[in-house]
């Protein structure tokens, strides 16, 4: 099962819902896909789908995903990779209108050169297509260093 969460706040995230639509309808995917797509205006075609879950839904969902695709925010990303996970973070863009700045950016990349997850940053999402093709590229590796996190959030408040 592949696994979207795109969070709980105010940003919706229609490319990347539209996005798994393509590649659904595209490759004729059979497998199960569920989206927690919070505040995105975009309905999904192809696949399930709530706007919000509550914390006992959204374990099982995330216990039972094979993949799970992500927005940047930190706490989707860990407790994602907490469970070892295939995660694919994919950050919002401010271009988009998908958040205020462009700071997913710079958590999904530290992650991603840890070795925790893959990424997909482009405008197009074109990346994503491939790493569902191929899911033996997507790491699985166990979160275990705090450190990170702290690196993380002094790189956001630029206090390094």
């Amino acid at each position: 099962m592949i696994f979207i969460i795109l969070g709980s706040r105010e940003y919706q995230f229609d490319r990347l819902l539209r996005k798994i639509d393509y590649f659904i309808d595209k490759y004729e995917y059979k497998g199960k896909v569920f989206a927690q797509i919070g505040s995105s205006k975009y309905i999904p075609k192809y696949y399930e789908y709530e706007k919000y879950l509550d914390k006992v839904q959204f374990e099982v969902y995330q216990n039972n995903a094979e993949i799970i695709i992500s927005h940047g925010g930190t706490g989707a990303l860990i407790s994602s990779i907490k469970k070892r996970k295939k995660v694919i973070g994919v950050p919002r863009m401010a271009k988009f209108n998908e958040h205020t700045d462009d700071h997913q950016f710079q958590i999904i990349e530290l992650l991603e050169n840890e070795g925790y997850i893959s990424s997909v940053k482009s405008e197009d999402l074109g990346e994503l297509e491939y790493l569902l093709n191929h899911p033996e590229k997507i790491p699985s590796r166990k979160y275990n260093n705090f450190n990170i996190m702290h690196k993380i959030i002094m790189d956001f408040l630029e206090l390094k």
